[in-house]
């Protein structure tokens, strides 16, 4: 077993404060839809368990559907492990399965095995752009094992005033 390392533990520091979120979604998912929704939001990132932890609160303007949306993050010094987990305000009583990695060279990779529609997929999680201004997050759903990926969500964060 590999010793315990703190070296991840700052990964998020890029994300602490408050931003604006422009939201740029797939309408069908898994179906060879090029048909995008487009809406704004906000997030707010802090701290816990003395770093090795973060939330974040999410107001999502969906038209039609405006909610809010957290996301809890933890540190697996055992690991170098990230696991993120996403609960939905709209179904508060059901967190969603944790998707995990790690940031190597500013890219953050985060994967899960879930069900989507009633099948098996994978799940991945990607941010980059971690050392500027404008960092990004994106969601892709394998149907495949990973052999092909279709991104399904972009966030595009602009640090609030």
């Amino acid at each position: 077993m590999p010793a315990p390392t703190l070296a991840g533990i700052a990964d998020w520091e890029f994300l602490y404060g408050r931003w604006t979120v422009h939201h740029r979604r797939l309408v069908t998912r898994l179906a060879g839809s090029d048909e995008w929704q487009e809406f704004e939001g906000t997030s707010e990132l802090r701290p816990i368990l003395n770093g090795a932890g973060n939330v974040d609160d999410n107001v999502l303007d969906l038209p039609g559907d405006r909610y809010r949306a957290a996301s809890l993050r933890s540190y697996n010094p055992n690991a170098g492990m990230w696991s993120i987990w996403w609960l939905d305000g709209r179904n508060p009583g059901v967190i969603d399965t944790p998707v995990v990695g790690r940031f190597e060279g500013g890219v953050g990779t985060f994967l899960a095995e879930e069900t989507f529609n009633g099948r098996p997929i994978l799940v991945r999680f990607r941010w980059t752009r971690t050392d500027t201004d404008s960092p990004r997050w994106e969601q892709a759903f394998s149907p495949d094992g990973g052999q092909t990926w279709e991104t399904n969500w972009e966030m595009d964060f602009t640090r609030a005033t």
